[in-house]
């Protein structure tokens, strides 16, 4: 312990000293110290002013693979003893941290504190793979993406990252540092944590990190600082205590005084009425939302200083001034003086044009008239989005008929077609095939009720918008509470959030017995779920989409129908694609992306494995795109189609029932004749790379051309202002043997041509890989236009022999869907083939049509058969042929 302040920064000088005068060895050099947070903020601020006392360096965060290139492997043995004089600093705010999920965005502060989830974590990335000591004094909620996992320490570790300590005084336990989960005291300030045993030790002597995070830290302020605060609080706290009228304070405490005389202060009587807002028993509406006693209602988000500027009073006035209410959806309270506030509210009337009054007065409100001198200064505006007016049914209270519900979470691409399907059977036609499918008589009870939840309510709304019977709500399916709440209330929840997110959905189905329903495939996860599943008497069907979904339940009813026959299977292949309809099929690859290319193109480098004749067949993940092959479909021949193998093909054998007797079994991706060629020769080229480039990390942005002529090593022969053409790519393509055909080549320069890679356009800051630029080229020239469809074609082969027979048949099973347009929107074929078979796998849950219980795919005939009923009469066609 230290007397003073000064006693401690003369104790940190003297080790400056130290370093400065005999330097440290060369084996833990270069010795960096990182400061998460802003640089400006209190806490970073005061750790970097005891670091400086030290011989130091700073360095931006972009620079720190080039320090460590230098401070270590540029080292040579013979060298090895130098020793280093100095310490080095670097800290990293946010942008250092995460980046945006779509690959084209840049960082943008504001929205990432108002969407986190858009972004995901590349601090293990950039940062903590050259960090010696971790100095976290950043804020941090469970909605923010980690700043290190364990896993990530773990293998960091396994990668010889050279971090020694963290000094964590966010104490988080179990936060922005999961593998911190302890906090430790003033008398024994440290622990060590090894990461490869995952064990934690209170000895200095082992391997792993030592960390302290000292939770009551704040009270061991020097006395410099106690006293510095005591001289200045001593001039307020005698009028302060002794005022019988707070008006008649200065205005610096006036505004700071939340309570006096035994009740809140005028300026935070925003307190109760939005707790008040938010805890209203109003459970007559599945959307548990105050508005929905009203008749119209609207979502507006507010961002600003509304708390420390009090912007929020004024906001709350005007609407219930004007005779609304509103609920308190989601808030987000700034942590700093410069730090903006976010807060969702569902705002209500009965009458719309108070509505449209109250919108028009707080669009007033951020936007005053400044020539009237109104709220003309920056910190006292407010930032205003307003979604759109839902009418409300305001019978739903009145009826007494049976109501079935579902919640579908997650407001995708795909939601909509389950959602109508699942509340069409109000329809007189709808009802007719539900009764010839189901055996089910629904005159007894009125259309399901559906509710569709996601993180940003106006998702779900713009899904709901003009579909009867369907509400929208705002849900994090991390904020356990409101997660049992809205699963409570419906009998069947379908996730349509992605793989990750289903078994914290499953568990609280488990908890609450309601039964799930999934498009994903059935992980290990889940299926450990089977027997707890079992126990609470509820199904987890999963794999209830287009591949895996209808793929299984075409092929389980084909292979069912032979066994009833005693056939035998000899061959299994299975085929399908989500494709540009041949009209929409107008670019040189004759593809198109609905979602980002991303996935789509690491897919390209996934590993297959098939059997072909009895004999195992391995392909690598580099020469997917070599091993595609002519594929023809007898009954569809103007289509010009290829096959590419398509991961693991013999699970599939075994799930199936056939491994044992089908000595062909092939799963393969369905794409137009050429795609493989194409794909393969920008994956040779390095388009496809995703290790950062030199060209993208430092100084000024280069041109499309120039990052081209960078990966065909043709800079020197191309000047800038020389166009860069189809012929000179192509044969440079073809010289380089990154192809062996002239053809290919060709076809491959015009694909480059048309994404726009030869352009003399500068590339945006956020790429900064080759896979970067062509994922944003790609995602910017291979868009579906809003007229252009889509297509699914799925196709199953069975070569199947008897015991009776001397010939052998062949079975084939086609699906052909192109994507759909009515009312001036069109629904693509994709989302129709995923979203209308989890639809059905609720309904027939509802009806009770399912009897297994468990984690359990769309094997079984109680599922497979009404399905596939269902989806023919739906207009979801599947031709079957036996020749």
């Amino acid at each position: 312990m230290y007397s003073s302040l000064a006693a401690a920064k003369a104790a940190v000088i003297s080790v400056g000293e130290e370093i400065a005068t005999f330097g440290l060895p060369s084996g833990i050099c270069p010795l960096v110290f990182i400061f998460t947070g802003s640089g400006n903020g209190n806490v970073s601020h005061g750790a970097q002013e005891i670091f400086k006392l030290l011989p130091h360096t700073f360095v931006d965060p972009s620079r720190l693979p080039e320090l460590f290139a230098q401070g270590r492997d540029l080292i040579p043995p013979e060298k090895a003893s130098k020793r280093v004089f100095q310490v080095y600093g670097c800290v990293v705010t946010c942008q250092g941290m995460v980046e945006h999920q779509d690959s084209s965005k840049t960082f943008d502060k504001t929205d990432y504190y108002a969407h986190p989830e858009h972004y995901k974590p590349i601090f293990h990335e950039k940062i903590a793979p050259y960090a010696s000591v971790i100095v976290n004094c950043i804020y941090w909620e469970k909605r923010f993406p980690r700043l290190l996992s364990t896993q990530q320490l773990q293998d960091l570790t396994r990668r010889g990252c050279p971090l020694i300590g963290i000094a964590d005084i966010t104490c988080d336990i179990e936060g922005s540092l999961e593998f911190i989960n302890q906090t430790t005291s003033i008398d024994s300030p440290f622990v060590r944590y090894d990461p490869l045993n995952d064990s934690y030790h209170h000895d200095m002597e082992g391997d792993g990190v030592i960390f302290s995070s000292i939770d009551i830290l704040p009270t061991q302020f020097a006395k410099e600082a106690s006293r510095h605060f005591g001289d200045i609080l001593s001039q307020f706290i005698g009028s302060l205590a002794s005022t019988t009228d707070t008006t008649k304070l200065p205005s610096h405490l006036r505004n700071a005084c939340i309570a006096h005389g035994g009740a809140l202060a005028p300026l935070f009587e925003y307190i109760p009425r939005m707790r008040k807002s938010d805890s209203e028993d109003i459970a007559e509406s599945h959307t548990n939302l105050k508005s929905s006693k009203y008749k119209f209602s609207i979502l507006v988000s507010l961002s600003g200083h509304l708390f420390d500027q009090f912007l929020i009073n004024e906001a709350l006035d005007i609407i219930e001034a004007a005779g609304g209410s509103f609920h308190l959806v989601k808030c987000q309270v700034g942590q700093s003086a410069t730090a903006m506030s976010y807060s969702d509210l569902e705002v209500g009337a009965h009458d719309r044009a108070v509505l449209n009054q109250i919108i028009d007065s707080l669009t007033y409100l951020a936007n005053p008239d400044e020539s009237n001198g109104t709220l003309n200064e920056e910190g006292n505006r407010i930032s205003l989005k307003v979604g759109k007016v839902q009418q409300n049914d305001m019978n739903k209270g009145n009826d007494t008929k049976r109501k079935a519900a579902v919640l579908i979470i997650g407001a995708g691409r795909v939601c909509r077609p389950a959602v109508e399907l699942l509340t069409s059977n109000e329809n007189t036609s709808s009802r007719e095939w539900y009764k010839a499918c189901l055996n089910t008589d629904f005159e007894g009870q009125n259309a399901v009720e559906v509710v569709v939840a996601s993180l940003y309510l106006k998702d779900a709304e713009e899904i709901i918008d003009g579909i009867p019977n369907a509400s929208a709500v705002q849900l994090d399916v991390k904020d356990d509470e409101s997660l049992c709440k809205y699963i409570s209330q419906v009998e069947v929840v379908v996730s349509l959030l992605p793989p990750s997110c289903h078994i914290i959905i499953a568990n609280a189905c488990i908890k609450l017995k309601k039964h799930l329903v999934t498009a994903s495939y059935v992980d290990d996860s889940m299926s450990f779920l089977h027997e707890e599943a079992k126990a609470a008497d509820i199904t987890i069907l999963g794999e209830m989409g287009l591949d895996p979904g209808i793929d299984h339940m075409m092929a389980m009813k084909m292979i069912n129908n032979v066994r009833v026959r005693k056939g035998r299977i000899k061959s299994f292949t299975s085929y399908c694609g989500g494709l540009p309809s041949p009209a929409a099929a107008n670019n040189p690859l004759a593809y198109k992306f609905s979602w980002s290319p991303a996935g789509a193109i690491r897919s390209g480098r996934n590993p297959a494995t098939y059997k072909n004749h009895g004999e195992i067949v391995h392909v690598d993940g580099e020469k997917l795109y070599d091993s595609a092959f002519r594929f023809r479909i007898p009954n569809f021949p103007a289509f010009a189609l290829e096959c590419l193998p398509n991961r693991n093909s013999l699970v599939y054998g075994k799930l199936y029932g056939i491994e044992d007797e089908a000595s062909t079994i092939f799963r393969g991706t369905l794409r137009y004749e050429g795609f493989g060629e194409i794909m393969g020769t920008l994956a040779s080229i390095g388009l496809f790379n995703t290790e950062s480039h030199p060209v993208l990390r430092h100084g000024q942005r280069p041109s499309f051309k120039r990052f081209l002529c960078e990966l065909l090593n043709i800079v020197s022969e191309i000047p800038d202002g020389v166009p860069l053409g189809e012929k000179r790519i192509s044969e440079r393509i073809f010289a380089l043997g990154h192809c062996k055909e002239q053809g290919t080549a060709v076809r491959t320069a015009k694909t480059i041509i048309y994404l726009g890679l030869h352009e003399r356009t500068e590339v945006p800051v956020s790429c900064q890989s080759a896979f970067d630029v062509t994922c944003y080229r790609m995602e910017e020239r291979l868009a579906y236009s809003s007229t252009e469809q889509d297509m699914v074609l799925l196709h199953h082969e069975m070569e199947v022999e008897f015991p009776d027979s001397q010939a052998t048949e062949n079975h084939k099973g086609t699906l052909l869907e192109f994507g759909r347009t009515g009312n001036g929107k069109t629904t693509t074929a994709m989302a129709l083939t995923v979203g209308i078979p989890v639809a059905i796998g609720a309904l027939l849950l509802l009806e009770n049509k399912i009897n297994t219980r468990g984690v359990l795919r769309p094997f079984e005939p109680e599922v497979y058969v009404p399905a596939l009923d269902i989806l023919q009469a739906y207009g979801i066609k599947v031709m079957e042929k036996v020749e």
